[in-house]
């Protein structure tokens, strides 16, 4: 870049909820939808991270998964790159790290939403999750205050009817 370019920042629709409540389905619809973004989500990073650790031998990298994806985000952002992400804001190290990260970025933060029947079906149709861990997240997760732009529930509404809501939110941002 040119000294005096200016590069405006890609804007990152940032789509946080339990796991199976419905995030991926949710991203991958709004690529389709907004053909100008890109999704990226922490369960791809998680992947990356552990390709990169030896479990078995205790070797593992000392600092929050996490936190790497949240600067991966940000460089994306940073270039000029639309994001769509999904991820589990899931303790208060992971919520306060997104908080100091994203401060001065354009993002709507969506709340996902899913019943609690839904959460323990999906998870059994999966079968690549443990049983019971959405409803383990739910101690957590939605119960900081958080501030959200836009709430949708999986459970009772369509996913085209949760795509549409995210674009309303993301088009009054």
């Amino acid at each position: 870049m040119l000294v005096g370019d200016f590069m405006k920042k890609g804007k990152i629709i940032l789509l946080n909820g339990v796991s199976s409540s419905g995030k991926s389905s949710i991203s991958k619809e709004l690529v389709e939808h907004l053909p100008d973004y890109f999704h990226i989500s922490i369960d791809d990073f998680d992947y990356v991270i552990e390709k990169m650790e030896n479990r078995n031998k205790n070797r593992l990298i000392p600092v929050p998964t996490e936190y790497f994806f949240h600067r991966t985000v940000k460089m994306f952002s940073d270039k000029g790159i639309n994001l769509i992400v999904d991820q589990i804001l899931h303790d208060t190290e992971t919520l306060t790290d997104y908080i100091e990260t994203f401060k001065d970025y354009s993002l709507v933060f969506v709340g996902v939403h899913c019943s609690v029947e839904e959460l323990n079906r999906r998870e059994q149709a999966r079968g690549d999750r443990q049983i019971g861990l959405a409803i383990a997240q739910l101690s957590f997760v939605h119960q900081q205050q958080e501030n959200y732009d836009v709430e949708v529930d999986t459970s009772k509404n369509k996913l085209e009817t949760c795509v549409e809501q995210i674009k309303v939110a993301l088009r009054s941002k």
